[in-house]
């Protein structure tokens, strides 16, 4: 049974309707808050199991290997997707999760985050999976100054609405002494991307993932820090270290002995020589704006959405910039490509071709034989693209509809050849 706190968090108000004593001095005002629902972690970890296929209802992060599509669930789980023919891609399975946003897949092995804690699954059989270990408080900001309390762990939020009546000369604290925001609209998805997988088969992942592996350790991203967690035993991860990188971080994307971070502020390049230890290499400052970073070659692609400044010729505030990287102590921005995007989102690149999602606008797909002078191939429209990773010839785009399946062998006439609607709300 589910525990409730007595702790409330105040996460949208309105102004109700205003009322008047027989004084004249007092005011009536509506509120809706949120109340944290606790569970104790034995009750959490049994609740952690795999289920039949249930419908899918809404967009998540992204995790690829082999055959198989992690799909997460905003705080609710993972979807396992066979897509070996993507014409008929089949929903497979669950694994419920309770807090579920990021994920990676290393072998059979499912890496999950479950609020504030990591979990790992053992997904060798995606109908009958296991929980293989349960590590708390590896997440701690995933509710800004928000703790537990007596080993009790963070599973939902209740809505509550109240009513307050005041004196016009009093405030009421709206701030409930200073308690949490719910970072879930931060952690949500915008956008994923292709990172080749390395040894000990890793899991492809996104350039808007939080987590990354590389080789035989994991990198996951906050608010402002990177865990280094050692997957050498896939089964059994420990914890290495925690860095403080700086603030407004939103993605990582592994590429080569190297990661490329994004941030609203900039891009910033860790070196993994000594992969317990990233070290910083450089970093490349923007406007501020929404930051998912890829790299191949010489080069790193970075979208940006949401400016701070929109010019003249680039209204929407979204544009793809393009880096050299090929000294990765002194990135150098070479090119901005504006006024073709009006919501760039995620983006995957494989060989020459580079898929770029635009939102409501569809997926971009441009010829990237000379990066500095990309031509726009075709745009597929027709949905709101979100996501895409890019296999091999095999593009999954992520989109507010479902999860399509698309053909690229020929850029200039893609095909579709399935979609994976979600279930109506």
């Amino acid at each position: 049974m589910k525990k409730k706190s007595v702790v409330y968090v105040l996460l949208a108000m309105t102004i109700g309707i205003f009322s008047f004593s027989c004084t004249k001095d007092k005011i009536t005002e509506s509120y809706s808050f949120y109340r944290p629902v606790y569970q104790v972690p034995d009750e959490v970890k049994a609740s952690i199991k795999s289920s039949t296929p249930r419908s899918i209802k809404s967009t998540g992060k992204l995790a690829v290997r082999g055959n198989f599509i992690y799909l997460s669930e905003l705080n609710k789980g993972v979807h396992i997707i066979d897509f070996s023919n993507p014409s008929a891609p089949a929903n497979i399975g669950f694994v419920a999760i309770p807090g579920c946003v990021d994920l990676a897949v290393r072998d059979h092995y499912l890496y999950a985050d479950c609020y504030t804690s990591l979990v790992v699954v053992d997904i060798a059989d995606p109908r009958n999976t296991k929980l293989t270990q349960f590590m708390d408080n590896v997440f701690p900001d995933r509710y800004a100054g928000l703790a537990s309390g007596s080993g009790k762990i963070l599973v939902d939020w209740e809505k509550v609405d109240t009513v307050v009546t005041r004196r016009f000369d009093t405030e009421f604290d709206k701030t409930l002494n200073g308690s949490v925001v719910l970072n879930d609209a931060f952690f949500s998805l915008t956008s994923s991307n292709s990172s080749k997988s390395t040894s000990g088969g890793n899991s492809t992942g996104g350039s808007m993932a939080r987590f990354a592996l590389n080789d035989d350790r994991l990198y996951t991203v906050g608010y402002s820090d990177m865990n280094v967690l050692n997957v050498s035993n896939a089964a059994a991860p420990s914890f290495v270290k925690k860095q403080n990188i700086g603030g407004l971080i939103e993605t990582i994307f592994p590429y080569k002995n190297n990661l490329f971070i994004g941030s609203q502020l900039g891009m910033y390049i860790y070196s993994l020589s000594n992969k317990d230890n990233p070290a910083l290499l450089s970093q490349l400052l923007h406007v501020q704006a929404w930051d998912p970073v890829i790299a191949d070659g010489d080069f790193a692609y970075v979208t940006l959405r949401g400016a701070v400044r929109a010019t003249a010729t680039n209204p929407s505030g979204s544009w793809l910039e393009l880096v050299n990287v090929k000294d990765l102590t002194k990135p150098v921005l070479i090119k901005q490509y504006s006024g073709i995007f009006s919501n760039a989102q995620g983006l995957s690149k494989d060989e020459n071709v580079l898929l770029v999602c635009d939102g409501v606008s569809g997926l971009k797909v441009f010829d990237a034989t000379d990066p500095v002078d990309m031509k726009l191939t075709t745009t597929i429209t027709g949905f709101n693209a979100l996501d895409v990773i890019a296999l091999n010839g095999l593009a999954l785009v992520m989109a507010e509809d479902g999860l399509h399946f698309m053909d690229y062998t020929s850029p200039a006439n893609i095909k579709q050849l399935s979609i994976l609607t979600w279930a109506k709300n």
